[in-house]
């Protein structure tokens, strides 16, 4: 059973009175601020009224006299009984005449103090001298005596104070030759405020709550009638559709005559159920398809798979070379290739390629360049001559104008004589023995498939018993980051000298955990394919051929 939480009518309203009561918040915090700022500012200008008048009663050129007089001479006397009525006259809480120790105005002394005979402080007595308050107090004090100001304001009404929540109006008694000879100060109780401010709260509380009463339960009756019992009908329909996935009799747009966005909705829903039993028909006929599709791209992955080597290691009766290769596709087939065989005994044929492409046509393609440069090379042909026929026979039947990228190599095992060309493919990396794997730089023909007659220059160096050479697709370098930043060629030859004592097995699997470290959870956009060779010379030992587990 639906929780009256869940009901639409429920949210709506929720949701109504929600902003309410914050566009009410916001309007009341906003008057509230005024209302305070004006109850300081009258509470302020009164007390500073009060001062200026007491100004007129204690006579500054006389400050020494009343110093002087041990608060008990009949002058003093007149000064503080005037100052005491205007106190209770005007409704200040202290009226009081201070002078501050200017050394350091960390003191000050009382002179005149007087207090609203209906509260229950005391006054302090003449001489009195106490600790200034605090470094507040203490920057006024100073402002005013070195008449960097007329006035100083002081309001109280946070934290740890000794008496209630105050202001204290300043201003600064100066003699006729204007030098300053004390402060008066005028203190004023916030009860009043507080009381205001206590009471306007209490009136927007009431106004809040009597006004979201009223807009929840005019809310409920009009939801109920536009909103919630159409909303049931659409609710009840898609239901009915869920479990039986059939198209209603009575359509819904003649159920709920609304016009409106609701109206609009059923009309919708309608459209949408016919358009559903029309896609779930459509969706078993191409689901069938293709599950046969499907089927027969698992098989050309097979296929594909098997056109490579994949028995390691592929030659278990030479102990001359170790050779170790892999080839994942970024889709379920790919356009990348290698291939490596024995020409004769003691010549050995290692390519890799790279389509064009990707897919089913990259593959197609694939496996047609691959067989023809392995006939090629199995008629003893050199790394060019290899090269420039491909290249001829693949441009006689290129109409889709496909191009593929190729290193070949011909291994002289005997005298480790390497003979290789490069149709537009990626640099090989080559370490010689104790050494770190390097880029080498050969030189590179025309991409093959791209134009007929094109030639091809091979080249030649001897391998040192220990020396392993990398090809690679650009998969690798170009694998990319979250980010789009690819992996790049530094990147790889860092990766191949974290151990670059490793079998050419080991080599892949260093690279590949390299690669994916960098690109995380990147998608593979292209083919990712490598080969090592690592050469042990013409009479390397049997137990040599045993790499690293």
């Amino acid at each position: 059973m639906k929780k009256p939480s869940e009901s639409v009518v429920f949210k709506s309203i929720t949701g109504i009175v929600i902003l309410l009561i914050v566009f009410s918040l916001i309007v009341s915090w906003i008057g509230y601020k005024a209302f305070t700022d004006t109850l300081l500012t009258e509470y302020a200008d009164g007390a500073f009224r009060a001062a200026e008048t007491a100004r007129y009663l204690v006579d500054a050129d006389r400050m020494e006299r009343y110093e002087e007089s041990g608060g008990t001479t009949e002058e003093y006397a007149e000064v503080w009984k005037s100052l005491d009525l205007l106190c209770n006259s005007f409704g200040a809480t202290f009226i009081y005449v201070i002078q501050p120790d200017t050394s350091d105005y960390g003191h000050i002394t009382f002179l005149f103090s007087t207090i609203n005979h209906a509260s229950s402080y005391t006054y302090y007595d003449f001489g009195y001298k106490r600790e200034t308050t605090n470094e507040d107090y203490r920057g006024k004090y100073r402002n005013l005596y070195e008449q960097k100001s007329e006035h100083e304001l002081v309001i109280r009404d946070k934290g740890y104070i000794e008496t209630d929540p105050h202001i204290t109006a300043m201003i600064s008694l100066k003699d006729s030759d204007g030098a300053v000879r004390g402060i008066l100060c005028v203190q004023r109780q916030m009860e009043g405020m507080a009381a205001a401010r206590r009471s306007y709260v209490r009136r927007v509380i009431l106004t809040l709550v009597i006004l979201a009463l009223a807009v929840t339960f005019g809310q409920i009756a009009y939801l109920d009638k536009v909103l919630l019992s159409p909303l049931k009908k659409i609710s009840e329909e898609t239901g009915r559709f869920a479990s039986e996935n059939t198209a209603a009799e009575e359509k819904l747009k003649d159920r709920i005559p609304n016009r409106d966005e609701i109206g609009q909705l059923a009309g919708s829903i309608d459209r949408m159920e016919e358009r559903i039993v029309s896609y779930v028909n459509d969706l078993t006929a191409i689901t069938a398809e293709k599950e046969r599709i499907s089927t027969e791209l698992s098989l050309a992955a097979r296929i594909q798979e098997d056109m490579l080597p994949s028995t390691f290691p592929p030659f278990p009766d030479r102990n001359e070379f170790d050779i170790y290769a892999s080839m994942d596709p970024a889709r379920e087939v790919g356009g990348d290739f290698y291939d490596f065989f024995l020409i004769d005994d003691d010549h050995v044929c290692m390519l890799i390629a790279d389509v064009s492409g990707k897919g089913i046509p990259a593959a197609l393609f694939m496996m047609a360049s691959k067989n023809i440069l392995s006939n090629y090379a199995l008629n003893r042909k050199s790394p060019a001559q290899i090269l420039e026929l491909t290249n001829n026979s693949i441009c006689r039947n290129n109409s889709e104008e496909m191009f593929v990228t190729v290193w070949l190599g011909i291994l002289e095992i005997s005298t480790g004589k390497l003979k290789a060309a490069n149709a537009g493919h990626e640099y090989p990396a080559i370490r010689k023995p104790g050494g770190r794997y390097e880029t080498f730089r050969d030189k590179h023909g025309f991409v093959m498939g791209g134009m007929e007659n094109m030639k091809y220059k091979e080249y030649e160096f001897t391998l040192e018993p220990g020396t392993s050479v990398f090809v690679y697709t650009d998969g690798v370098n170009e694998a990319t980051d979250p980010n789009g930043k690819l992996f790049g060629e530094k990147r790889l030859i860092e990766a191949l000298n974290t151990d670059p004592d490793g079998s050419p097995e080991e080599m892949l699997k260093t690279v590949r955990r390299a690669v994916d470290a960098f690109v995380k959870d990147a998608e593979q956009f292209d083919d990712l394919t490598m080969l090592c060779m690592k050469y042990k010379g013409p009479s390397a030992p049997k137990e040599q051929k045993k790499e690293k587990a």
